[in-house]
Order: C-alpha cells, then structure tokens, then sequence
C-alpha cells in the first residue's frame, strides 16, 4: 500500500524550497513491468538498491543493497528511468518531501506521509496544489516508462507562499485541521517545525533544469512580507 499522498506544487515554490533547503539527487531506473511485481534500481546518497515492489500495492516493497558499481550497470540497461532533487521538510514528527523531477520531463511534486492505521491523514497545507494520489501517470515508475504528463499549472496565492515562508523560516505555522477547512473560527493547533539538515543541492543553472521565472527569490519574500496584514 502507497506511503504517501502526493500533490502538485508550482514550480516557483519548488525552486524557493530547493533554493533554501537544498536536497538530494535521486536516480531511478525501472524495468519493464511484471504481472506482481516491479523491478526497479535507485541511486541515492549514500546508498545504492534493488527494490521489488508490488504491483497492486497490497505488499510491501522488498529492499536490498547493492554496490553502486552493479546499480550504475543496472540502471544503464533499464528500460526508463527518473531523476529528481528530493528535499525533506517536517512539521513535528510529519515529513513532507517535494520532488523536482529532471527527467523525464520537469514536474514538481510534493509527497506526505500517510498516517498510521487508526490516525486520521493530515490534511494539505495551503502552498498543495491538486491531489495526484490516485492518478497512474505521476508515479514515478509509469513517469519512467511513459514519460511525464503535461501538469496543469498551480497558482501561487499570496496565503500559499505565507505559509511555505513560515515553514522555511522555523516560524511556527498551523497545519490546517481536518473537517475544519471554511470554517474561520475553526481553532487549529500550533506546531513547531524542525526542518532536515540541509544536503547540498545540484547546480540548477549548469544543469539548466530551471526555468528563468524572471523574477528574483528575494523580491518574492520580499512581496509575501509586504503583503502579510499587520496586526493591531
């Protein structure tokens, strides 16, 4: 069963979370499918794996560790592959990843843990786009296999860059609570962040993987402090 639920986030958010927090390159090489399982090689810092997972999602995937030289010669014969900056964020004990994906095609995605059995799922905070959870194309295997999907674009609302600027900024923040969302006297509990040790990210301008968006990083903080009501 999936881990997590993943979302859409606009690619201007995502190169302010790269930008502050850095990240780490993934590489990802699939096979073709299988009836019940799927076959699939990842490169990461500081370890390299041969992962089977289960096609239908009822079963954990299986795991093992492999010489980087034998997952270098495996991900060269794979039928698709991926490559993404994976960056982690927390709020409390919840992890969030957002996924800037180079190849094979540029996507922004945002991943959140889903909560154990029993617990309720956390609901997204306002920076989310659109749910992609259930959507086949933006799993990373069928990415691999059958390229990326053209994304809708997601707007960047003056409340969703607030709120990411809070969380990049160890300010304390409100993750909005679930069955609450319209309503305005909704109370909504406050939770510190601690934010990943930061891992160097790749050189976005050598690699050209990120558009020119014309518009400086810090003159969109800049704005979004302007912008933020002041208190009496």
């Amino acid at each position: 069963m999936s881990t997590h639920r993943h979302f859409l986030i606009a690619p201007s958010l995502a190169r302010l979370i790269q930008k502050e927090r850095g990240g780490e390159r993934v590489l990802e090489g699939y096979f073709p499918d299988q009836p019940q399982r799927g076959i699939f090689v990842r490169i990461e810092e500081p370890r390299s794996s041969l992962i089977l997972e289960a096609m239908e999602g009822e079963a954990p995937n299986e795991q093992a560790s492999v010489p980087l030289a034998h997952a270098q010669a495996l991900l060269a014969v794979s039928h698709g592959q991926v490559e993404y900056v994976r960056t982690k964020l927390f709020i409390g004990s919840h992890e969030i990843q957002t996924l800037h994906f180079v190849r094979p095609g540029p996507l922004d995605l945002v991943a959140v843990e889903v909560a154990p059995e029993g617990e309720p799922d956390l609901p997204p905070l306002p920076w989310f786009g659109p749910e992609v959870s259930k959507e086949p194309t933006y799993q990373r295997r069928r990415l691999a296999l059958d390229g990326a999907p053209e994304a809708p674009e997601v707007d960047v609302t003056n409340a969703a860059l607030n709120s990411l600027l809070d969380l990049l900024e160890d300010r304390f923040t409100t993750w909005p609570v679930q069955g609450k969302a319209g309503e305005p006297d909704a109370p909504a509990a406050d939770v510190s962040l601690a934010l990943a040790a930061p891992v160097r990210a790749p050189d976005a301008e050598a690699d050209g993987e990120i558009d020119d968006l014309g518009i400086e990083d810090a003159v969109i903080r800049e704005l979004a402090r302007a912008l933020q009501p002041r208190r009496g």
